[in-house]
């Protein structure tokens, strides 16, 4: 790892590009965005999927534009089988091998034999516990030694987001992030999918959004909210999985 000063020297010349950043994603189209990127910071972009919708929209993206931009997943163990047949017909559509992030086994293993395969239902910190092994310290891997992570994310899918700006600073992973979807509605989502005949999950024709791991996820209901299907038994209006914390720095940027 680099020294302390290393990372903070870093991590200010990342910051000082942000606002440029920042304007540059709002004029540009998203395969021109990517592009400058790719040519700006060579080997050192990356992408993560879900293989939501919005997922394979930025995808379809990269891939079908030959991009330089490392794709990966993050496959906690739980995952619907939908997503599996998503994974697997995305690689074959565009000829691709997404590369798959795994939990550590110790921690892992640990965990369930300490509190059961389905603690994370018992209490919100058992949850966190599971989302942090899962999800969380594996991402952190995939994410080392970048300068940019794509993302899905939109504002849509939760209140939290709404004023995300597109493009952030992350001070956890000491990454610049890009959200090239960020202000994209649903429909607008849905049409580039079938415009392009796009693989996507079905189970976002069964009434699921935010798809994720299987125990924790389920259809929302006519009216609910976006978030409402992932924790459903959590009483809470912020609940997130930690893969997205908000940064002051982020914040300071704007």
């Amino acid at each position: 790892m680099p020294p302390i000063k290393k990372l903070e020297d870093m991590s200010e010349q990342l910051i000082d590009k942000i606002p440029g950043l920042q304007v540059q994603a709002q004029q540009l189209p998203i395969a021109e965005m990517l592009t400058q990127l790719t040519n700006s910071y060579p080997g050192e972009i990356i992408f993560s999927t879900s293989f939501s919708f919005e997922d394979q929209v930025i995808a379809h993206h990269i891939l079908s534009n030959h991009l330089p931009v490392k794709i990966f997943t993050l496959d906690t163990g739980r995952l619907f089988a939908e997503t599996y047949s998503v994974w697997s017909a995305t690689n074959e559509r565009y000829n691709t091998n997404i590369t798959a992030y795994y939990p550590k086994n110790e921690s892992l293993e640990k965990l369930v034999t300490e509190r059961g395969p389905n603690s994370f239902y018992e209490s919100p910190q058992n949850r966190i516990d599971c989302c942090h092994i899962r999800k969380v310290e594996p991402l952190r891997r995939a994410l080392a030694g970048n300068a940019i992570w794509i993302t899905g994310l939109r504002a849509e899918h939760s209140a939290n987001r709404h004023d995300m700006p597109m493009v952030e600073f992350d001070a956890t992973n000491n990454i610049i992030k890009y959200h090239p979807l960020l202000h994209w509605s649903t429909d607008e989502v849905k049409a580039f999918i079938n415009q392009y005949n796009i693989p996507y999950n079905i189970l976002h024709d069964r009434g699921f959004v935010s798809i994720g791991c299987a125990p924790c996820t389920r259809a929302i209901r006519p009216g609910e909210d976006f978030r409402a299907g992932r924790w459903w038994w959590e009483d809470s209006s912020k609940k997130e999985c930690g893969l997205h914390v908000h940064a002051p720095e982020a914040a300071a940027a704007n």
